[in-house]
């Protein structure tokens, strides 16, 4: 922990460092939990600059949207030193310190607050969905087209979808025949993959500001009110579209499979989780919401679970150089679970439409 001492004496902090320790469950970036001796706590990170080329353009939307959203929250008479991240600055004012390839921040941790990694019950799926409809309404009247894409085509489905063919036909592996089935499931639902692209080209749906990695840990929610303080992790905050935000956390969140479940009838569909979440995010941002963008939201949920199938399938042709694995065909296993995500979603389409429509009606 020396270098993280010594890292820590480069920011603005109240006090002397106490107390260094491994902190959170990320799997990009080094995360340490500091206590200083004037009591005051903070969170250090180390950026994963593999991971993200341009650290100076992350950094700039990080601290454009922080700015922002304490400025909001102060305006409605929150609380902005817990209903917002607030960035540390070094000794000479910049928002990260380089040391040699490493990249450092500093956020003020918010006291009183926890995360989880996976919702156990609606009312907190409905949470961690108003938590991310509100972070989408803070954000509303942002410049999405001033952000830094930090990285490239993340949820450009289409393009996903041409590496994805790409890798299919290279096999530079020689694993294709061991994923044929998998490899047919996207070919056959390859219209899928242009149902937000083509409404955003044809100007129905707006760019927004969107979190685009909304799962519920990163959602920081009141410890003794369970009730929704901040999002956190704003390192894929990027242009993008609301459906993609919505999609995630419903890819992620309402099913009680993990992510990597090898018994597939264990693979549900939760349209009470769906609900919840549906309900929570429309709370938080349904009024700054067009008719299109609401009924583009089943839609994203769907579009983002078979992209992530794709990406993980994409992975496994490759020789999974991508994501971490445990075992050989970790990735297949996982792009099964998601295929098996979008068939159950496909199946209560309607449903899912009548839920957000019925929903965004009430409110």
């Amino acid at each position: 922990m020396e270098q993280v001492d010594k890292i820590c004496r480069l920011f603005q902090l109240k006090g002397t460092p106490v107390s260094i320790e491994a902190f959170g469950e990320g799997h990009i970036n080094d995360t340490f939990r500091i206590v200083t001796d004037s009591n005051t706590v903070y969170v250090l990170q180390r950026m994963n600059h593999g991971v993200f080329a341009d650290i100076d353009g992350l950094m700039k939307n990080v601290m454009g949207v922080t700015e922002h959203i304490h400025k909001k929250v102060s305006e409605m008479g929150g609380d902005p030193d817990r209903q917002s991240l607030t960035i540390v600055l070094t000794a000479d004012g910049k928002p990260y310190v380089q040391e040699g390839n490493n990249y450092w921040r500093v956020y003020l941790y918010i006291k009183d607050s926890i995360t989880l990694q996976t919702a156990q019950t609606t009312k907190e799926f409905r949470s961690a969905g108003l938590a991310f409809g509100t972070f989408q309404k803070l954000l509303a009247d942002y410049p999405a087209d001033e952000l830094t894409e930090t990285i490239p085509n993340f949820h450009n489905t289409p393009n996903r979808y041409e590496n994805f063919r790409k890798a299919v036909q290279a096999d530079t592996v020689g694993l294709a025949h061991t994923a044929q089935p998998e490899i047919d499931f996207v070919k056959r639902h390859a219209d899928l993959c242009h149902a937000l692209t083509d409404q955003l080209a044809e100007g129905r749906l707006p760019l927004r500001v969107t979190h685009n990695d909304t799962k519920i840990n990163n959602c920081m929610l009141d410890s003794k009110t369970g009730e929704p303080l901040v999002v956190i992790d704003l390192d894929t905050v990027m242009p993008g579209l609301a459906a993609y935000d919505f999609g995630d956390s419903i890819r992620f969140g309402a099913t009680h499979a993990a992510e990597d479940e090898k018994d597939l009838s264990k693979v549900d569909f939760d349209l009470d989780l769906y609900t919840g979440f549906a309900e929570g995010f429309l709370q938080g941002c349904g009024a700054d919401l067009s008719t299109d963008e609401i009924l583009s939201l089943a839609t994203g949920a769907v579009v983002m679970t078979l992209e992530c199938g794709m990406r993980f399938l994409t992975d496994y042709l490759e020789g999974s150089h991508y994501f971490k694995t445990a075992y050989p065909e970790h990735n297949l296993i996982r792009c099964r679970t998601q295929f098996r995500l979008v068939e159950l979603m496909l199946d209560n389409m309607d449903q899912m439409q009548q839920i957000v429509t019925n929903i965004a009606n009430r409110l």
